[in-house]
């Protein structure tokens, strides 16, 4: 088992502070965590920071682990594509990324299993160009499942997505950071998809975390209020399920 922790964590862009003492105690394998906040609230730095890709201040550690730079993926919400790729050779890259290029059957296996859990198996051998910006978050998905992480940071995977296909895609990440014992955090814009598939929530705002917690405890009345400024309420459906209904701004 592996285990995720933050002290003290910030980043500069130049002269700027884009995150600071931002810190998280340990989080541990087969949890799903909703990183949330408002627009430009320093998620993104969140992720590139604790993926290896920018640096500065903290401490980001993560135990139990051998595996180096591979132990973490980050996928970020917009896609870089080699339209001279097909879908089919983009995941390959991505699993054999930092290791030798000879491939088995085994690991053409794994690929064919990743594509068709996805239902992106008939995208396999079409160019990266031809496709839909869904289309492609999904192939983005499929790179990083490739990978086999321990650490999977996901932003704003479903942000093209329609919502048969969020749902889709969230409940099948949220299942398998169960079955692999990963640490997935997902950066959500949709706060109801935060309360139907995180355990735990962290709320980014100003580069700052405002608070973390259990799910439910932490998207409440007064938190939409004072970070989202808008006047809401969470309710119960017939089902358990809970969800927010917003009566208007703030």
């Amino acid at each position: 088992m592996v285990a995720l922790s933050l002290k003290e964590v910030g980043a500069s862009y130049g002269r700027k502070t884009a995150l600071s003492n931002v810190g998280i105690d340990a989080l541990k394998s087969g949890s799903l965590t909703a990183i949330i906040g408002p627009n430009a609230a320093g998620k993104s730095t969140l992720f590139k920071r604790i993926a290896g890709l920018i640096s500065g201040p903290g401490l980001v550690h993560l135990s139990e682990t051998e595996r180096g730079d591979r132990a973490i993926c980050y996928m970020p919400q917009d896609t870089g594509a080699n339209a001279v790729l097909t879908v089919y050779e983009s995941v390959l890259l991505s699993a054999k990324q930092g290791s030798g290029w000879r491939v088995n059957d085994e690991e053409l296996f794994e690929i064919d299993a990743i594509l068709k859990a996805l239902r992106i198996e008939n995208l396999a051998f079409r160019g990266l160009g031809e496709l839909s910006g869904g289309q492609r978050q999904l192939v983005s998905l499929a790179q990083a499942l490739a990978r086999k992480p321990e650490v999977l940071l996901m932003d704003e995977p479903t942000s093209a997505l329609d919502l048969h296909r969020q749902i889709e895609v969230l409940g099948f990440v949220s299942d398998l950071a169960r079955k692999a014992g990963m640490i997935v955090l997902v950066a959500l814009h949709d706060l109801n998809h935060a309360l139907r598939y995180c355990e735990q929530v962290i709320v980014i705002a100003n580069g700052e975390m405002v608070v973390s917690g259990p799910t439910g405890e932490v998207i409440n009345s007064a938190m939409l209020r004072d970070i989202y400024k808008v006047a809401a309420r969470i309710e119960t459906c017939s089902r358990g399920q809970r969800f927010i209904l917003v009566d208007g701004l703030a």
